[in-house]
């Protein structure tokens, strides 16, 4: 099956949070993460899941957002049993064409391999990195610092 033929839908009830937090453990970004804080990521999110025909769910995306002026895209996941189909990019255009977010001025991401992937749908470096700054916690440091 390609891309084209699965479906996205933002309807919660469908998520399938067992597989998400799976995906999301095994990731370097979250490694070992705890379900209970991707059920708060999941419930303080607007989410996007891609579904087969049979209803299993092989992509997971979501965006933290005020809806207004600014919107992190976080958390683009696609199983490995459909990938390079081009279902991220459909997910992530998803969201940049929704009209939820038809006003937003900053989409923002991180992402650590998939520069040309986000650059094809009008991501770009920071233009101004002097005037932006993070706090991270201990345990995220770590992971950072031990993915570096």
């Amino acid at each position: 099956m390609n891309a084209a033929g699965i479906e996205l839908s933002d309807e919660a009830s469908r998520l399938d949070i067992a597989r998400i937090h799976g995906w999301l453990a095994s990731s370097y970004w979250t490694p070992g993460i705890e379900r209970a804080q991707v059920e708060r990521q999941i419930a303080g999110s607007h989410c996007l899941g891609a579904y087969l025909a049979d209803g299993t769910q092989v992509g997971f995306a979501r965006v933290i957002s005020d809806r207004a002026s600014f919107a992190w895209l976080a958390d683009v996941w696609v199983d490995e049993s459909v990938r390079g189909q081009g279902l991220g990019r459909r997910m992530v255009g998803w969201f940049l064409d929704s009209p939820d977010y038809a006003d937003i001025r900053r989409f923002m991401l991180a992402t650590k391999d998939a520069h040309g992937v986000y650059a094809r749908l009008g991501f770009t470096p920071l233009v101004r990195p002097d005037r932006l700054m993070e706090k991270l916690s201990g345990p995220f440091a770590a992971i950072l610092e031990a993915d570096s």
